[in-house]
């Protein structure tokens, strides 16, 4: 029975952190898109895998959106996981989080949107002034909240642990 309900609270756990972080995370993207509408920035989402007929064509926002809510979930639960192993070196769980924010913009920057169909700038047009402001809107709409929820998630759990062994030694 108590494993059951760990899996239960792990599951929990990763819908909960992946709807927090999908979530700031568009209202992060839609923000910096401004005045662009929602709908637009969705389907410039959606061109990664359609290009520039997803601009045009119907449902492109669904899929920009569908787009946006696999990678966060992927990066969610892969931080997740690997989270235990950066806190027993790093031990500060605001620092992971930000360590986290600056990998993530690293990976999609210059390894998942170069091998996409979105339409690139032209070159020397993006300021330092957007890097810094991609770079903190992942480090506190998704870095922070994954260390976050995965610090509370694991303390929880040690804990639980503990308290098995007490029960385990007295009985």
């Amino acid at each position: 029975m108590p494993r059951r309900a760990n899996n239960k609270n792990k599951i929990l756990t990763i819908a909960i952190l992946s709807l927090i972080t999908g979530t700031l995370n568009a209202i992060a993207i839609v923000i910096s898109f401004y005045p662009a509408s929602i709908a637009r920035v969705f389907r410039y989402i959606a061109s990664g895998l359609f290009g520039l007929s997803a601009f045009t064509e119907d449902n492109m926002v669904f899929w920009g959106l569908l787009f946006h809510c696999v990678i966060t979930v992927v990066f969610s639960l892969g931080f997740w996981a690997i989270y235990p192993k950066f806190k027993s070196g790093l031990k500060n769980k605001y620092l992971i989080g930000v360590i986290f924010g600056l990998i993530i913009w690293v990976v999609m920057n210059f390894a998942v949107l170069p091998l996409t169909n979105i339409p690139k700038p032209p070159e020397h047009t993006v300021s330092l002034l957007a890097v810094i402001e991609g770079i903190a809107a992942l480090i506190i709409c998704v870095g922070l909240p994954i260390a976050l929820i995965s610090d509370r998630y694991y303390i929880r759990k040690a804990k639980r642990a503990a308290r098995r062994r007490v029960r385990n030694n007295y009985s």
